[in-house]
């Protein structure tokens, strides 16, 4: 478990790290892209040897806080002249220690510190994480736990993770619209936290882990942010009774065979059978929204016996007791074998290595109970509604690359958009006005010689990256909105030019209209 940080101390490491110039583009400069993509997959030796026998403050502190290799105290001391290796240690981020006894306790020592005098051996690491946000770019510097490469071996199962793919996934997702009352489930190391508090005025993050929740304190102190609470427990219990405008979480999702040999860790198991984590929070978040109020996660979902796993997520929200619009988005799916040797992986237990295929039987073994053939990865988005019943019911596949890092401000426009039309009807849809979103691209595709193209396709260069194969009736009213005349007028000037039905044509096109204003292709003027 962490000390209590203390806030001056913070306050004066991140001086130091701010003059150092101790920022994530900084370091990747100094090591190379190549050696910066090979820190993610575990691998330091290529970052270090770029580094060579550098001294400078950024050389010390990247090999000390994110490659966790021991460095001489003094140059500890050089580089963070307020807070020093000291502080480092009164903080739980490291110990100082005789350099023999710190080399004797791990190979990691024999990496770059001294084998002689005082050396400070790291105990997590700190790592600086650019973001972007609704008020353009920012860095955080966050601190976890020590990760595989600097450990030398399997993680500890109260591991407390760092920033990683999934969690800058999540913090992307987040909408950034203003709310008062926050909470942050499974806060781990404390980014969701973070991220939120820049649109929520108070935020609440509970964990089952303690040694978690210090983290989250660390960082918000760290990086000068108030106004994020603490709270030990699981899921709801810590917050029974209470109710939040926005609500977040990466839970602990991960499917673990619930055996004893099998590891679980803290910052990926949730400690039930299956999916039911995840099922858990659907069926429960509801009676912690405030009216208007959202819910965002990650999350996994079995396919079994045949049941596809959207169609689970859809009776989860079907079982609330308290009604919910739901946007679900299926980003990938993996077959037992896959997912089980993913998360075997990412415990620290190699292919070729001991138990390995110990672990993956285990996984097997467990799918095969429940009869499962496909786990579901993806997005969901819950709300409840301000007064009467839910209007939105949407869940899709998106198996396809992001087209960018931060989609929190498409998911905002599209409920916008999907609440502005809910009440209206066609003849108001026809009135509305219209203007293609700067982001859309149209591509024709023609046979050689043909003077008319075989298909006609819309592209999203933003959001989800969506693209729609279009009939010329569609691509010619999408191509004539330009915010002057109305949806109705288009679609009565496009019919006379095709020599179609205007009524035949509107019922055709009115609901892809809609269906088009709500992923982000069209936009309703104001």
């Amino acid at each position: 478990m962490l000390p209590e940080p203390d806030p001056a101390l913070c306050r004066d490491l991140a001086d130091d790290l701010r003059d150092a110039g101790f920022t994530a583009e900084a370091l990747r400069d100094a090591w190379g892209a190549a050696a910066d993509d090979a820190i993610a997959r575990g691998l330091r030796t290529p970052a270090a040897r770029a580094l060579g026998d550098r001294g400078d403050a950024l050389a010390v502190l990247g090999r000390l806080l994110v490659l966790g290799m021991p460095q001489a105290a003094a140059s500890v001391d050089e580089a963070l002249v307020r807070a020093g290796a000291e502080g480092l240690a009164h903080l739980g981020l490291a110990t100082v220690a005789d350099a023999g006894a710190a080399a004797a306790e791990g190979s990691a020592a024999e990496d770059s510190a001294a084998t002689t005098g005082t050396s400070v051996q790291p105990r997590a690491v700190v790592r600086p994480q650019s973001y972007t946000d609704a008020s353009g770019t920012g860095q955080w510097w966050i601190a976890s736990d020590l990760d595989e490469a600097a450990l030398g071996g399997p993680l500890p199962e109260d591991h407390v993770l760092g920033v990683g793919g999934a969690s800058l996934t999540l913090a992307g997702l987040q909408l950034p619209t203003p709310a008062r009352h926050g909470l942050d489930i499974g806060a781990g190391c404390g980014i969701q936290a973070l991220r939120a508090r820049a649109q929520v005025d108070h935020v609440v993050a509970t964990d089952i882990s303690p040694r978690a929740l210090g983290f989250t304190r660390l960082n918000a102190l760290l990086n000068g942010i108030d106004g994020i609470e603490v709270r030990l427990g699981s899921l709801f219990e810590p917050v029974t009774g209470e109710q939040f405008d926005r609500i977040v979480s990466n839970p602990p999702f991960v499917i673990t065979p619930r055996v004893a040999d099998v590891p679980a860790y803290e910052y990926r198991d949730g400690g039930m059978v299956g999916d039911d984590v995840v099922a858990a929070f659907v069926t429960g978040v509801g009676a912690h929204l405030a009216p208007g109020g959202t819910a965002q996660l990650l999350g996994n979902w079995e396919t079994r016996d045949g049941v596809p796993g959207l169609e689970r997520v859809r009776d989860w929200v079907a079982s609330s007791p308290v009604p919910l619009d739901a946007w679900v988005v299926e980003r990938e799916s993996l077959d037992p074998l896959s997912y089980a040797e993913l998360w075997v992986r990412d415990g620290g237990t190699l292919p070729g290595g001991p138990g390995f295929a110990r672990l993956v039987d285990a996984w097997l073994d467990d799918f095969g109970a429940r009869g499962v053939t496909e786990i579901g990865f993806g997005y969901l988005l819950l709300r409840r509604p301000v007064s009467g019943a839910p209007t939105l019911a949407r869940y899709e596949t998106l198996h396809t690359a992001l087209a960018g890092d931060s989609i929190g401000a498409h998911l905002a426009a599209a409920l916008d958009a999907h609440d502005r039309l809910a009440g209206v009807d066609d003849a108001g849809l026809a009135a509305s006005v219209f203007h293609v979103a700067h982001d859309v691209t149209e591509a024709r595709h023609h046979l050689p010689g043909a003077e008319d193209p075989t298909v006609i396709e819309l592209r999203q260069g933003g959001g989800f990256g969506r693209a729609l194969s279009v009939d010329p009736g569609l691509a010619a009213l999408v191509g004539a909105c330009d915010g002057d005349l109305p949806i109705g007028a288009l679609v009565d000037a496009i019919a006379e030019l095709l020599e179609v039905d205007p009524a035949a044509l509107r019922a055709d096109l009115l609901p892809r209209v809609r269906e088009l204003a709500f992923t982000g292709f069209l936009r309703l003027a104001a």
